[in-house]
């Protein structure tokens, strides 16, 4: 019997070797542009931008502490490895299939026989409990006893089993396992890039709200000014006094628009908390003050359409998904073909603890049996058909990243284009404003304009410095937006030089 074992286990591991059903994996090649439409700005000559740190570009201490601080303590960057984790124990609970299992096996039986039952039945029941089997027999060495006795078996060996992976669903499987650990991988990181936009851009509109009140204070000790040199003017007759009333007016309205951005920055400061993992307020003492002055905005590489391909973790990890699926298909396609079991039990029976461990107690029991699939009504080929068009929608969703994935870096170009344009023309709109303002109040100490042209010229000046203020956040969180789009915000593991 042992030979006849071990002749099965040899043609079923040559056999094992040379068939493996389903399609066999191939990375699609998708036709992408040679290059983005949009115009890319030329890099500053020896300007040099990492994309794996792309926030520390743009010259800001605080801002490279809230994203570093994030990716290390974001509860979504810890739920992203944590499946990173599970998806590497489900390969190795797939690597398992179509491998032997050995359990080590003790049991102790005893059986009180009835004082009515006869010499047959009671030998009947013996014999029929010594059979053997995993959990050991209930037989004893001589088969019988008398009625009303009882008899104790002893028994312990180990159980192997080993079902043939002749078609390849089990190394089917692992390829499936192994791609979903590379999927999850990618994934972990694609929450790495979109957190650090994601703080980045909360850090900027932040500071657009803190730039605002500063504008805004600004102009109140402009309007304060003109206030003070209304008040002169009445007092000595060359304008009415509703002109103090006018510019206290003005004051008043300017001071309003101050309490709504206030507010608006205490809800930033807590959201950039939740992006951190920590409570809400934490950061009211850290980023309550603004912060240095932002130097100017980096270039960011956009390089070509194909390194999107490379660089993007959610293409990475939509490839990875479909190559999962198309192993998935040659599972299902393996439940078609026969499934052969071999079973082996090698055991030591006896009546007795003195003779257990002896040669004369060893019983061994070997089984082999096939299983052929029959009659399942279809389940089988729906099964496949179900993982085929599972393999079908990872096919489609890879393509829909990689267009969407083109589309993030050309939205963000063609914004940066334009709003580049409008901040210069932003520039010169202020500093027309200033000089207007400072002329018409030159004017109005000497009663050549009326209060009313001076009013105009603050709420222009105000006006347009607000705009700048806008156009600069625009330009930064267009930019993290680039930076986001080229898949910006993680870097490849140090490899082992030894492993």
């Amino acid at each position: 019997m042992t030979r006849s074992l071990l002749s099965v286990a040899l043609l079923g591991s040559t056999l094992l070797a040379g068939c493996t059903v389903g399609p066999n994996y191939t990375a699609p090649r998708l036709a992408v542009p040679p290059a983005f439409v949009e115009r890319q700005p030329a890099p500053a000559p020896g300007a040099q931008v990492d994309p794996a740190r792309w926030w520390s570009a743009f010259g800001d201490p605080q801002l490279d502490s809230l994203v570093e601080r994030a990716l290390k303590d974001s509860p979504d960057i810890a739920i992203a490895a944590s499946r990173v984790r599970q998806a590497r124990l489900q390969e190795v609970a797939a690597r398992t299939v179509g491998k032997p299992t050995v359990d080590a096996t003790g049991n102790v039986t005893h059986i009180e026989f009835s004082k009515n039952a006869g010499l047959a039945s009671i030998a009947q029941a013996f014999s029929g409990g010594s059979s053997g089997g995993a959990g050991g027999g209930t037989g004893g060495s001589s088969g019988f006893a008398l009625p009303g006795s009882g008899i104790t078996t002893f028994s312990a060996g180990f159980d192997a089993s080993w079902e043939l992976d002749l078609f390849g669903g089990g190394r089917r499987g692992v390829q499936a396992a192994g791609a979903r650990v590379e999927a999850a991988e990618w994934t972990r990181r694609d929450a790495a890039v979109t957190l650090a936009a994601e703080v980045a851009q909360a850090y900027f509109a932040l500071r657009l709200d803190q730039e605002q009140i500063a504008v805004i204070q600004g102009e109140l000790v402009s309007q304060q000014r003109s206030l003070d040199i209304a008040g002169n003017i009445a007092r000595v007759g060359l304008v009415p006094s509703i002109d103090v009333t006018r510019q206290r007016g003005s004051i008043t309205s300017t001071q309003a628009r101050l309490e709504p951005i206030r507010a608006d920055v205490r809800v930033r400061i807590h959201a950039l908390g939740i992006l951190l993992g920590v409570e809400p307020e934490t950061l009211d003492g850290e980023l309550m003050r603004p912060g240095v002055p932002l130097i100017a905005l980096p270039v960011v590489p956009a390089g070509l359409p194909s390194d999107l391909l490379r660089r993007r973790p959610d293409v990475r990890a939509a490839e990875r998904q479909l190559a999962a699926s198309t192993a998935d298909i040659g599972v299902a396609v393996a439940d078609l073909y026969p499934k052969f079991n071999l079973t082996g039990v090698a055991q030591l029976l006896s009546t007795s603890l003195a003779t257990l461990f002896t040669g004369n107690s060893l019983q061994l029991t070997g089984t082999s049996a096939v299983q052929f699939p029959l009659l399942d009504w279809g389940r089988r080929k729906a099964t496949i058909g179900i993982r085929k068009e599972d393999c079908e929608q990872a096919y489609l969703q890879y393509r829909t990243t990689v267009l969407g994935a083109l589309r993030d870096v050309e939205d963000p170009l063609a914004r940066l284009d334009a709003e580049r344009a409008r901040n210069a023309a932003l520039q010169r709109s202020v500093a027309d404003a200033q000089t207007t303002a400072r002329s018409v109040e030159a004017q109005y100490r000497t009663g050549f304009v009326t209060q009313t042209s001076l009013l105009d010229a603050q709420v222009s000046v105000l006006t347009a410095r607000e705009q700048l203020a806008a156009s600069n956040a625009q330009l930064r969180q267009d930019t993290a937006a680039l930076f986001k789009a080229i898949g910006g915000g993680w870097e490849e593991p140090a490899r082992n030089p030894t492993g």
